[in-house]
């Protein structure tokens, strides 16, 4: 029997993530990454450092219920920091970590993208709408 050591049995599972599997844990970061919310907040927290508030004015429509559950999904991940500065009342601000800031492009370029050819997929939506 080959023994292996703990970093050779990690290096091995991580060359064999194939988010088309569906046991693979890169499915579910891929499944996290592309939630709007998570788009948003990348987006915005890409200025510096918020506070909740500031983030749910910035972002509209967003319930405090959904605002929460992806801050606290995006600190799990490592996206995120949680700075929590004892005044009264207490200040929590939310800001990008190292690896929160290597996605801030991709995020960038998907918003910009869909900003930019919307009235495209509109346009597109409407043909298929009048053709169907």
């Amino acid at each position: 029997m080959v023994t292996r050591t703990a970093a050779e049995r990690r290096a091995e599972s991580k060359a064999a993530y194939d988010a088309y599997l569906a046991e693979c844990p890169a499915r579910q970061l891929l499944e996290r990454i592309s939630d709007k919310w998570v788009s948003l907040i990348v987006n915005a927290l890409a200025e510096g450092p918020q506070r909740y508030s500031d983030l749910s004015r910035r972002i509209a429509s967003v319930s405090q219920k959904m605002l929460t559950q992806t801050l606290r999904n995006l600190e799990r991940d490592g996206l995120v920091t949680r700075t929590v500065t004892p005044t009264v009342p207490v200040r929590v601000d939310y800001g990008l970590t190292p690896l929160g800031r290597t996605i801030l492009p991709l995020m960038r370029a998907v918003k910009t993208w869909a900003e930019s050819n919307m009235d495209d997929v509109i346009a597109a939506r409407n043909r298929y709408d009048t053709s169907a």
